[in-house]
């Protein structure tokens, strides 16, 4: 779970006000090798962002997630920076 922790440390050079956040890791039974699910929330100060990614590794998935999240983030601080 390194990978994890390594990828979402960098969610914190966008936004310095993360709270904490939660992640599932799931295997999804179906026919296909994208049976790995990626769910992470993370909390901000009155506000929450959610991402959910599936891809055929957790490690692909967790980068897809990632990437969701960093979008999401820079939304949020555009919103909040511009009042």
């Amino acid at each position: 779970l390194d990978f994890i922790e390594e990828r979402t440390n960098k969610l914190e050079q966008i936004h310095q006000e993360i709270l904490g956040g939660d992640v599932i890791l799931r295997v999804e039974n179906s026919s296909t090798d994208a049976n790995k699910i990626v769910e992470m929330k993370l909390l901000l100060k009155g506000d929450e962002l959610f991402a959910e990614k599936q891809s055929s590794t957790f490690e692909n998935a967790t980068d897809q997630v990632v990437d969701a999240l960093k979008r999401q983030l820079r939304k949020y601080k555009e919103r909040h920076t511009s009042k």
